[in-house]
């Protein structure tokens, strides 16, 4: 058998992390529909298109080689003024975390801006960005699941040395518990 490509587990998280990381965009901005990575295969998969009116706020995705509590790679949203499409690869500079609770499970968010995109890459904490851009993904998360009949309660929002000890938590969770991969791709 071939072994096939994993962008979770083949792609570098990046060079100067936890401050900028490798992402990979699951969601751009705008869309409806809700795809996650097939985890055994590698390729994107449509779970399923929100019930509701909402619509995700910022390229949504996750960061390669982490891994967290509820058994994914770490979210990020990641603030571009172009459209970024599905399974692209950004480097994006962090600057905050959404704290959230997910059906009694904890499912932080990484915020961060495209590095490469001098219309947001000025940006270097939460209280940077306008104060409506909270608010829109606050909202967004805790609305777009209530259609379903599904509980999210945003917790708070946390600045970016918060957000670097949680991506670095996610990292040594992943070497933890991939072992051997996880030192592969380095």
């Amino acid at each position: 058998m071939t072994p096939h490509f994993n962008p979770w587990h083949d792609v570098s998280r990046g060079e100067n992390v936890p401050q900028s990381v490798q992402s990979i965009i699951e969601i751009p901005k705008g869309s409806k529909g809700k795809y996650e990575l097939d985890k055994d295969s590698g390729l994107l998969k449509l779970d399923r298109v929100l019930f509701s009116a909402v619509h995700y706020p910022a390229a949504y995705g996750f960061i390669p080689q982490t891994y967290c509590d509820d058994k994914d790679p770490l979210d990020i949203l990641v603030l571009c003024s172009v459209d970024i499409p599905h399974m692209c690869v950004v480097e994006a500079k962090v600057i905050g975390v959404m704290q959230m609770m997910d059906q009694d499970e904890e499912d932080d968010k990484i915020i961060a801006v495209a590095a490469h995109d001098v219309s947001v890459n000025h940006y270097n904490e939460l209280d940077d960005l306008p104060p409506y851009m909270i608010r829109e993904m606050q909202r967004f998360f805790e609305d777009y699941k209530a259609l379903e009949q599904k509980q999210v309660i945003v917790k708070k929002f946390l600045g970016r040395e918060d957000a670097y000890r949680i991506i670095d938590a996610s990292i040594k969770l992943y070497e933890e518990t991939y072992g051997e991969k996880a030192q592969q791709v380095q």
